[in-house]
């Protein structure tokens, strides 16, 4: 090959490097640009403005669904109608009620408590209703969350005449009828102070609303144990489990503020004395009074487990009233 024949290849063997090098840099370069254009780009709708820029408007909050019309004289005979040739029939019929300590309820004589039960299911306020001497029921009204009972029309009519619930916030807010006012008329309250009901059937947290109306309205707590319907209807479920499963409920006896107690101080001690009943209904009497005099009591929030072993232990099977053993479901 002459020397310029090898010139030529040379070159053009440069000419074909220099264009791949230059193609890539384009490719490249071209890749940047769109990176940096899709981050410029505004693909959604929303507002450029930061919030923390954006001027201040007061939230409206919507006023609260009264209730004051379902104690009224005519409502009260026909709750009582409801409860006791509906809702309780109904309720026996498809589950297996226990209920204890009824006795110290009638030592108390006519006046106003606040009943302090754990949640974990829908049937706990049916339960506590329907297991109360008629006397007591009827001056019984029940806290309910505002944001479910109360969401629609229907359900906050249907349960204001069948339960004597009252809308009450757990976030926080206004109620629409006070549970001291209540209080103060003569009525009793049922507050569930976890806030919503078990997912896993053990006890949560309880914050200090029931503790604050004590303190603040000089009356006494009664704790109450329901064991059991979290087997019967759990969470999720619409309608109790088929075999009449047994259910458990024990009222204690009532807790009184100390001179000087403030709420937060108060409220271990319900926690405590809810936790002492559910304790007497896997043991005995006896058992569950030593252990709660030496602070010895189990905790009811249930094994440090996964979910599904927390649900096995916290659906043993009740003693039926029967005397039969039956199936776990």
């Amino acid at each position: 090959m002459s020397r310029s024949a090898k010139a030529s290849a040379r070159s053009g063997t440069i000419l074909a490097s220099a264009r791949h090098v230059l193609g890539g840099d384009l490719m490249r370069g071209a890749r940047a640009d769109l990176k940096m254009a899709s981050r410029g780009f505004r693909w959604g709708r929303g507002q450029l403005v930061p919030r923390s820029a954006e001027p201040y408007v007061v939230t409206k909050s919507n006023p609260p669904f009264p209730t004051a019309w379902a104690r009224t004289p005519a409502m009260n005979i026909v709750r009582e109608g409801v409860q006791r040739f509906g809702l309780g029939p109904l309720l026996r019929s498809e589950v297996q009620p226990v209920v204890h300590g009824l006795d110290l309820l009638e030592r108390m004589g006519p006046r106003s408590v606040v009943f302090v039960a754990n949640h974990s299911s829908h049937m706990d306020t049916p339960l506590v209703l329907c297991s109360l001497p008629a006397d007591w029921r009827r001056r019984t009204a029940v806290a309910a969350a505002a944001d479910y009972f109360f969401d629609t029309w229907w359900r906050a009519t249907g349960s204001a005449i069948v339960f004597n619930t009252f809308p009450i916030e757990r976030r926080g807010g206004n109620l629409s009828s006070t549970p001291g006012d209540l209080l103060a008329d003569g009525w009793n309250v049922v507050v569930f102070p976890e806030g919503t009901r078990s997912p896993d059937g053990w006890i949560q947290r309880f914050r200090m609303g029931a503790a604050y109306l004590a303190v603040e309205h000089n009356v006494p707590i009664i704790p109450v144990g329901i064991k059991g319907s979290f087997a019967a209807m759990p969470r999720g479920r619409g309608w109790p489990v088929p075999g009449r499963p047994a259910v458990h409920v024990r009222y204690g006896d009532p807790l009184h503020a100390a001179e000087g107690e403030s709420a937060r101080d108060f409220a271990p001690r319900i926690a405590a004395a809810v936790s002492a009943l559910l304790d007497e209904e896997s043991t005995t009497w006896y058992e569950a009074r030593r252990r709660a005099a030496l602070g010895a009591s189990p905790s009811q929030t249930g094994p440090e487990a996964a979910r599904w072993r927390r649900v096995w232990e916290s659906t043993r099977p009740m003693k039926s009233t029967d005397g039969r053993r039956r199936a776990w479901k």
